[in-house]
């Protein structure tokens, strides 16, 4: 059996509803050449019990003790365990959308690319969706992100394995913030070799253990705000999800499964109207004309 194109990192703790879902959503892909490392960090409830009903081979179970932190140790384990050429990142709140892979592999056709990223695509308790325009080829972006602010999450990322063996593996050491350490670290070993796919190819959740308020990078408070006041925002951002007490990840799944196609093709075709908005105030503000 040929080895994956995909190794897909998807740590966990204690999160089966959660998990089940992001699981669906890599078993929804277009493209079958993956793998799926699950990882979970100490898990005290049933999420074994979960995973023991999945009859796939491309998906490998370790339930391994809880590690320092966020258990950085644990997904090194799995990493130096992973065939595929293409090292992909799930968080067990976030959903692929069914292209995710597709569209990813395709900013690798070249060796040159090290390392890509899709639009950030972040999705608040209420359901407002709220695309976040970062572009790090650009110096500005760049240089807030290596000195002073993360502003990529782990699902929209893609690297090669290649990376690891020239920058290292997730440190150990730290208890927050290795993914922003390892973005930095293959950032400065391969600087021409990073690049921006433009759609948005997943959803990021709020993670349980995060504040609502300040969850995202400091532009999400921003746009959320342009959302609630501005007349011109794309109001099909509003999923306008029930509080009645059913996750937020099994709302957006059920509306994705309605609509495999429509459903993202909309949020894409609206992530192009606010971006083309924003620059277009940033341009008649600043009396470029």
């Amino acid at each position: 059996m040929a080895d994956p194109r995909f190794s897909i990192l998807l740590p966990t703790h204690n999160r089966p509803a959660v998990l089940r879902l992001a699981i669906a959503s890599v078993l929804a892909q277009t493209r079958p050449d993956w793998e799926l490392l699950v990882v979970g960090d100490g898990c005290t409830d049933d999420t074994a019990v979960l995973m023991a009903g999945y009859n796939d081979p491309r998906i490998r179970w370790f339930d391994l003790p809880k590690g320092p932190g966020f258990g950085y140790g644990n997904r090194n384990l799995a990493l130096r365990q992973a065939k595929g050429e293409l090292i992909a990142f799930l968080g067990h709140d976030n959903l692929y959308f069914r292209d995710h892979l597709d569209r990813m592999d395709a900013m690798f056709a070249t060796d040159q690319t090290m390392f890509a990223y899709s639009r950030p695509l972040y999705i608040d308790d209420d359901g407002v969706i709220v695309p976040f325009c970062v572009n790090l080829a650009l110096t500005r972006p760049r240089q807030e992100f290596m000195k002073m602010n993360n502003v990529l999450p782990a699902t929209p990322i893609v690297h090669r394995r290649q990376c690891l063996d020239q920058v290292g593996y997730w440190d150990e050491t730290m208890n927050v913030e290795g993914d922003w350490d390892m973005w930095k670290r293959i950032f400065t070993a391969f600087p021409r070799g990073i690049r921006l796919q433009r759609l948005a190819t997943c959803l990021h959740f709020r993670a349980s253990w995060r504040r609502a308020k300040v969850w995202a990078p400091p532009p999400f408070a921003y746009l959320r705000a342009l959302h609630q006041n501005a007349v011109w925002y794309p109001k099909p951002f509003d999923l306008k999800l029930d509080s009645d007490g059913k996750l937020p990840q099994a709302q957006v799944w059920e509306k994705m499964q309605a609509e495999p196609e429509n459903f993202v093709a909309r949020l894409r075709h609206n992530c192009d109207l606010l971006q083309d908005h924003l620059a277009w105030s940033a341009t008649m503000d600043a009396n470029f004309l």
